[in-house]
């Protein structure tokens, strides 16, 4: 199990209203002043905006914009080669740019008319009950800044990369996006803590890291894998076992290494049935439904 807030440097605000992102020590812009400054900047962009108002768009820099194209090429023949089908399909009809990078209101324009799916800004990390309830409403909440351009195929935490490659492809598809739908509708259902952490496991082992059988291979749907540049290349060697919410729920992991074990549905329509099956049914009672199977299979 993991706590969302681990996976984004902290953002304060001073008392004259000055942002600061703190980034960790071994961060590849820790040492960087420009970087760290626009770090701030577009932290207090997403800080200032409201519900209502126009997203907020990010002056980006030449040195961001050419990360973005970067990732980008080094990306496309990996998602050909190990991406599953609806992502490959999604991600041709959303075709985001990839000589610059989009803004947030450009990826809603696009996104909005495939599956409903909006985007909004996010300085960091977004409390987990209203980061997944949000999505029950088909919102989805982003950062808007890049990665360091020493390290343009890295980054620590998630970044655009993450949330608009990653993240927005997978949400252009039907099928995925109604599954991250319906993780946010059971979101809004549960009132306790543990089971809204239990869901949130559950979406990092499907959602964010899931892997399927297809045309005889494994692929990736999940965007964790389908944004970073070496996890992609590495999750077909990894311990692969089948769809256990139990498992996905309580199994501990280590968000700052390739996942070691995933969970591989047996097609998309198994996934489709099985997972949004699992979300649409989930409330408070789920885990303890299900370690009580789980005690009655070791039996």
């Amino acid at each position: 199990m993991f706590e969302e807030a681990q996976l984004y440097s902290p953002v304060t605000t001073a008392a004259d209203g000055a942002v600061t992102v703190h980034l960790a020590d071994d961060h590849p812009g820790a040492s960087d002043p420009q970087y760290r400054e626009r770090r701030n900047a577009i932290a207090a962009l997403a800080l200032a905006w409201t519900p209502g108002d126009a997203l907020p768009r990010v002056d980006y820099t030449a040195e961001e914009q050419e990360v973005w194209r970067r990732v980008c090429r080094e990306l496309a023949p990996k998602w050909e080669r190990y991406a599953c089908a609806a992502f490959r399909d999604a991600q041709q009809r959303l075709a985001l740019p990839t000589d610059r990078i989009p803004q947030l209101d450009e990826v809603t324009a696009a996104l909005a008319p495939l599956t409903g799916f909006s985007y909004v800004p996010a300085a960091g990390v977004v409390p987990l009950r209203e980061f997944y309830a949000s999505l029950g409403d088909r919102e989805f909440h982003s950062t808007q800044y890049i990665r360091h351009h020493d390290a343009p195929l890295y980054t620590p935490e998630p970044d655009l990369v993450h949330e608009v490659l990653g993240h927005g492809n997978c949400l252009a598809d039907p099928q995925l996006a109604e599954l991250c739908r319906q993780a946010g509708l059971a979101a809004q259902r549960v009132q306790t803590e543990e089971a809204l952490q239990f869901l949130a496991d559950v979406f990092w082992f499907t959602l964010e890291f899931g892997v399927l059988h297809e045309g005889g291979e494994l692929r990736a749907y999940g965007a964790g894998i389908l944004s970073s540049f070496g996890e992609i290349e590495e999750f077909q060697h990894m311990e692969i076992r089948p769809l256990d919410f139990w498992q996905m729920g309580t199994l501990q992991y280590d968000i700052t290494h390739y996942q070691p074990i995933l969970f591989a549905a047996e097609s998309m329509t198994h996934l489709v049935d099985t997972v949004g099956a699992f979300f649409a049914a989930f409330d408070d009672d789920t885990p303890a439904r299900l370690e009580r199977a789980a005690a009655v299979s070791r039996a």
